[in-house]
């Protein structure tokens, strides 16, 4: 089971310790939370009724994506250009140079190959046609951020890895040489040497761990992302917190702002933001260009599909928010304002037969009996 990676021992251990995050046990988030993020009466949904999903869970066919290598052989014009490949994976191009965050390739958000949630969408284009990557950030340690296979194509590479302190121990135990791995504490910045591109991490509210035993023993973090002209911001996974406006006041401002939409639900409203949330958040981060993420691959939660997007639509308000709405596999620029359309709702607008869930009523008890081992919520 490599899949489930490996813990922090030495040194890296004693640097998590020295964490003001840290309990004595394990991480855990200290600012406070704001009131009424989670709903104390939501039960959350057992593993049963998320593993048996509704078709609403997924669109009725995989939507329609392009194909941006062509693209990506021109340099964007503004000097940055982001391209959405599918949940929180995306390539980022900015002032020359090329970053990939949480890539993930794999067909499960999970340990194991026959179950979990599996992805709906496929990625627009293959990991070996993405052209040549100046580094790979990674915010946290969960499967749909942080993905074996993926990792693995990617150990044959030579692209350098930018990630939460601990998340290297998992990076070590799949082939990526310790020199290519650089962990960050929150407000920790790291510049790539030779370029005038650095990453600093960022405060977050949420956890992490790959299965029972290592629960909130890795870092988790959102990321700043920055160029010589150009700042993104990249949430990584996290509920709303105040420590935004903190960092837009030392990190800020931002040309770019990918927040996660998706994988929300009431009982857990403290550690996902969900689409309303994400609009608050952004307004705490300066407002401007909005690009969602965190949807449209994995069904992690029990709310339809494109919920989160619709929501976005429904409540944006232009005077403080821009959409970014790619299509999946669109090279953008933020520059360019274009207007938001809906283009997801092509997929229930073409009459087709609903996907087939990925998990047989029969194997449920199976399914369970394995995914006993992981944490809940899976992300």
């Amino acid at each position: 089971m490599r899949t489930f990676g490996s813990q922090s021992k030495g040194e890296r251990l004693e640097r998590l310790r020295d964490l003001p995050l840290w309990d004595g046990e394990r991480l855990r988030n200290v600012h406070p939370v704001l009131p009424d993020l989670r709903d104390p009466n939501a039960e959350r949904p057992t593993l049963r009724e998320f593993l048996c999903a509704d078709d609403g869970r997924r669109p009725p066919q995989p939507l329609r994506s392009l194909d941006p290598r062509t693209t990506w052989t021109r340099r964007a014009a503004s000097g940055l250009r982001v391209t959405w490949l599918g949940h929180s994976t995306a390539l980022i191009e900015i002032d020359g140079y090329r970053v990939l965050t949480d890539p993930v390739w794999g067909q499960r958000a999970s340990p194991f190959r026959l179950i979990g949630p599996k992805r709906f969408q496929p990625v627009p284009v293959s990991l070996r046609q993405i052209p040549s990557v100046d580094a790979v950030v990674i915010s946290h340690d969960h499967y749909d951020h942080l993905d074996y296979p993926t990792i693995r194509a990617l150990a044959k590479s030579d692209v350098p890895f930018i990630t939460s302190l601990g998340v290297g121990a998992h990076l070590e135990a799949w082939g990526i040489a310790p020199e290519r791995i650089t962990e960050l504490v929150w407000w920790q910045r790291h510049r790539l040497p030779g370029t005038g591109l650095s990453v600093t991490a960022a405060p977050s509210q949420h956890f992490s761990g790959r299965g029972l035993k290592d629960r909130n023993m890795t870092l988790w973090s959102s990321m700043v992302i920055e160029g010589e002209r150009h700042r993104v911001f990249f949430s990584g996974d996290t509920g709303l917190t105040t420590e935004y406006e903190t960092i837009r006041d030392r990190l800020g401002p931002f040309d770019l702002t990918m927040l996660e939409v998706g994988a929300f639900h009431p009982s857990w409203g403290d550690i996902h933001l969900g689409p309303e949330n994400a609009l608050k958040a952004h307004r705490m981060l300066g407002g401007g260009v909005l690009m969602p993420v965190h949807w449209g691959t994995f069904a992690l939660s029990t709310h339809d599909w494109d919920q989160p997007v619709e929501t976005l639509l429904e409540q944006a308000d232009p005077a403080h928010t821009h959409l970014l709405l790619p299509r999946l596999g669109e090279a953008v620029e933020p520059s360019e304002r274009r207007p938001a359309q809906a283009w997801w709702r092509e997929s229930r607008a073409v009459a087709s037969a609903p996907m087939s869930g990925d998990v047989q009523a029969e194997d449920v008890a199976e399914d369970e009996r394995m995914s006993s081992q992981l944490p809940w919520p899976l992300d």
